[in-house]
């Protein structure tokens, strides 16, 4: 699926026409911006894109190329970059990432999506959101494809703060086995280790697109450029934050297993002390060895019955003030 779009003096003045009339429009002499959109373009698909925009070899190839690192690379007379636009998953809480690769040029902006179920439409709504800001040409189009992309960032990392504070809740469950807990960390940790990759290369896009000698970005739009830079710095730190409280989640969950267990063990020794003082009892005089008073009668077997309780009930009383039982 191939779309596009035609800016003329800062207004959308047609889409959606064929992409064979984009050289001719690119030949004009008014400034107009052209805006090409492929949806998992084939390799042909790549090879005439690269000839009618006469674009560098090795970035068509970082383009055809999965599993692209965020970048930006500077060639003759455009820049290519690469992007990643990323969810959760609501049902089982995986991460999701869409790749983007993006050619950007003073007259043309070419976005190509990777991945097939990717929509594009959120990009449009915000430059149609924006249409005031058109007249800056390439640099607003890149400018609402970033503030999408980076908001997806945020928006991933906030959920994930979410399921941190669910999992804080079970570390104090008394019904909690710890399989929840330490599953939940481990798919947490991975899922934020996948967004700091792609988060932390993102700022390093930004920061080179707004420096003064870019051409792309016009100076009218560093503001709106901060702002998004701003956004990925939050989301960057927020990351680097949750990292770390999953870590300390992990091990608060170790230690509080730990005591459970000597909780579990002191109650263990108490019981078996109590229960070892009827068998002392009983296995000394049921050797008959040597007699005892009242030995041959009732009233012995009543003695050694008393004696057995009275000794467990101290016991018991012992354990309970000292908090084992």
């Amino acid at each position: 699926m191939i779309r596009t779009r035609l800016y003329r003096d800062g207004k959308c003045v047609d889409q959606n026409f064929d992409p064979a009339l984009i050289s001719d429009h690119l030949k004009a002499e008014d400034a107009c911006i052209v805006w090409l959109d492929l949806d998992t373009p084939g390799p042909n698909d790549l090879a005439l894109m690269a000839e009618e925009f006469g674009l560098n070899p090795l970035a068509v190839e970082d383009a055809a190329t999965e599993r692209q690192r965020p970048k930006l690379d500077h060639y003759d007379d455009h820049v290519f970059i690469s992007l990643y636009d990323v969810g959760l998953d609501k049902a089982s809480g995986a991460l999701y990432a869409h790749e983007l690769a993006v050619f950007a040029s003073n007259r043309y902006l070419i976005t190509v999506r990777k991945s097939p179920n990717y929509s594009i439409e959120p990009v449009l709504a915000r430059w149609d959101d924006n249409a005031q800001l058109a007249k800056y040409g390439v640099g607003f189009l890149l400018w609402g494809l970033l503030d999408v992309v980076v908001d997806t960032h945020f928006d991933t990392v906030q959920q994930l703060d979410e399921r941190i504070d669910a999992l804080e809740d079970l570390l104090f469950d008394p019904r909690e086995t710890g399989t929840a807990v330490q599953r939940g960390s481990y798919e947490l940790r991975k899922s934020l280790v996948r967004i700091r990759r792609v988060v932390l290369p993102t700022r390093e896009v930004l920061n080179s697109l707004m420096r003064r000698e870019n051409e792309l970005v016009d100076n009218a739009l560093m503001p709106y450029y901060q702002d998004v830079y701003d956004h990925v710095l939050r989301a960057a730190d927020w990351t680097d934050s949750l990292r770390d409280l999953v870590s300390s989640i992990l091990e608060t969950h170790l230690t509080i297993q730990g005591n459970r267990m000597n909780e579990i063990m002191k109650k263990v020794t108490s019981w078996a002390a109590i229960a070892a003082v009827p068998a002392v009892i009983t296995g000394y005089y049921g050797m008959n060895v040597v007699t005892y008073p009242h030995s041959a009668t009732n009233t012995g077997g009543y003695a050694a019955l008393g004696l057995m309780a009275g000794l467990v009930m101290v016991l018991y009383v012992i354990f309970k003030r000292i908090d084992w039982l």
